[in-house]
């Protein structure tokens, strides 16, 4: 009766109210190339979660009567040069990626955001000191700077996730200090002040919140790069010390067999790329959802 009485008077109903998730998740997996980046995201995931299921072989079994086999029914990307069954270790190293990639981004995006914070709402000698430290590290590339500071703690997972974490922390910094600038000066954060609340509790209950959405889009965007960052250093030597698989130490043991056997290295090397390139079309997605004004640009 009401939409009859809508029509006869010529009153048009509102349309549907779109709640915040659904028009997140319909600009989200708008777009077949972050759908595509989602995919591999979840196999990448599964293979590290049930690596010892899905794994034909044992990866740090060496079987001296089949070294350096061809790919083939019995090893389906072949074996090392010490009988290792290649696609197992791709999927072990799967679980050193993930683990790398996700606790190096906590140790970036944690000091990193805690640094940014405190110079930008703080201001004077805190901004001084704090920004001017960011800016002594930034005057290297990210990469560099966990080289040097892998190089210097020595080689290990622990080492390793130290290393690409303080290396990518100045780009958390630097973008959370800009973000709390333009906050801080908002009618909340001055009406907290007035009613005696601490500098503290306005930074945690006010200006996090309203600083953490490209907080989100960095670490989605940047978590590929530390998984590069950790192939790379395993590659040069300076990153997972063997046996454990990594794909980069995977790709530098096949280079002696390029011409022979060039699976060795190829097929560690097209996880990385895949996998940082998922995770960065995930990342562009994720802006896309939450930064209208940046839609559709890559």
């Amino acid at each position: 009766m009401a939409q009859e009485s809508a029509i006869e008077t010529g009153v048009r109903e509102a349309p549907p109210r779109v709640t915040q998730f659904r028009r997140f998740t319909r600009v989200f997996l708008g777009r077949g190339v972050v759908i595509f980046g989602v995919i591999i995201i979840i196999i990448f995931l599964g293979c590290a979660i049930f690596a010892p299921l899905i794994a034909p072989y044992d990866p740090f079994e060496q079987d001296w009567d089949n070294v350096l086999l061809q790919p083939g029914a019995q090893h389906l990307l072949g074996t090392d040069s010490l009988g290792r069954d290649t696609l197992s270790r791709i999927i072990f190293g799967s679980r050193t990626a993930i683990m790398v990639g996700i606790v190096s981004l906590g140790i970036s995006a944690s000091i990193g955001m805690l640094l940014g914070m405190v110079a930008g709402f703080f201001g004077g000698m805190s901004y001084a000191i704090i920004m001017r430290f960011i800016d002594a590290l930034m005057t290297m590339p990210p990469i560099l700077l966990a080289m040097v500071i892998a190089a210097l703690l020595g080689g290990g997972l622990v080492n390793v996730m130290l290393a690409i974490g303080v290396g990518m922390m100045p780009q958390y910094a630097r973008i959370m200090c800009g973000q709390v600038l333009s906050v801080k000066e908002n009618d909340y954060v001055l009406a907290g002040r007035s009613i005696g609340r601490g500098a503290w509790g306005i930074m945690l209950r006010h200006v996090l919140p309203n600083c953490f959405p490209p907080m989100i889009v960095l670490m989605t965007m940047m978590i590929g790069n530390t998984i590069l960052a950790e192939a790379g250093l395993s590659f040069l030597g300076i990153g997972i010390e063997p046996p454990t698989p990594a794909w980069g130490s995977l790709v530098n043991d096949g280079r002696m067999y390029l011409l022979t056997h060039p699976i060795l290295s190829f097929a560690p090397g097209l996880a990385i790329m895949l996998v940082v390139f998922a995770f960065n079309m995930v990342g562009d997605g994720v802006r896309d959802a939450i930064d209208p004004r940046l839609r559709g640009v890559i």
